[in-house]
Parts: C-alpha cells; sequence; structure tokens
C-alpha cells in the first residue's frame, strides 16, 4: 500500500512542477508576443490572471499529494504541513478570484457584456 501511496504523490508532484513549468512558459510567450498589442500595464495584467490561474492549479495538485501522504498514518507534522498548503491555496483562490471579477469588470464593452480572457 505505501508503494502506491507514494506513486500516487509522485505522481501529483510531477504535474505540480510540470504545470508551473506551463504556466510560466505560457506567461514568457504571452509577454513576448504581445507586447506590442496591449498597453504595458495591460497585458501585465492578462498574463498575471493566467499565470496565477496555472498556480491555482499546481497548488491544487500540491494539496493532493498531500493529501494522500497524510491519509495513511498522519502526524500531527504532517496535517500541519496539509493545513498550511490549504490555507495558502484558499488565500490565493479567494484573491484571484476578487481580482479576476475586477478585471472581468474592467474589459466590459459597452454591450455590458464581460469580454473574455483570450486563451
Amino acid at each position: 500500500m505505501d508503494i502506491v501511496v507514494e506513486t500516487v504523490a509522485l505522481v501529483c508532484e510531477l504535474a505540480t512542477v510540470l504545470v508551473v513549468a506551463l504556466g510560466a512558459g505560457e506567461a514568457l510567450i504571452r509577454l513576448a508576443l504581445g507586447w506590442n498589442k496591449i498597453s504595458g500595464q495591460g497585458i501585465k495584467r492578462v498574463v498575471w490572471v493566467r499565470f496565477a490561474s496555472w498556480i491555482l492549479l499546481s497548488l491544487e495538485f500540491a494539496l493532493a499529494a498531500d493529501i494522500v501522504r497524510t491519509a495513511i498514518a498522519p502526524t500531527w507534522d504532517d496535517i500541519g504541513q496539509l493545513a498550511a498548503i490549504s490555507a495558502v491555496r484558499t488565500f490565493l483562490n479567494y484573491f484571484l478570484e476578487r481580482d479576476l471579477e475586477a478585471f472581468m469588470h474592467e474589459r466590459k464593452p459597452e454591450s455590458g457584456r464581460p469580454v473574455e480572457v483570450e486563451t
């Protein structure tokens, strides 16, 4: 059973690293390609919102890895680490969603419908 738990946790941690790398790559490409299309502050905001979404996804994978490891014979230290990661993820998620709503509100066209962030 320990081998299964460690394998699942390792896969989740690998996914964490992969998601951060993909997000960073996308952010760099968007900055390089879109630098002249949108004002400097606008492109930074779009890239930040998208990169923050990648970071949140990576935190979900990190949390999953810790949950899997903590599920079998957890110590108080394990539970504390899990609580800290959960708190950070919740904190980031709350503020990202708030910033995303503000960003979408700023970009509303005259029709009143929100503009979608380019994918």
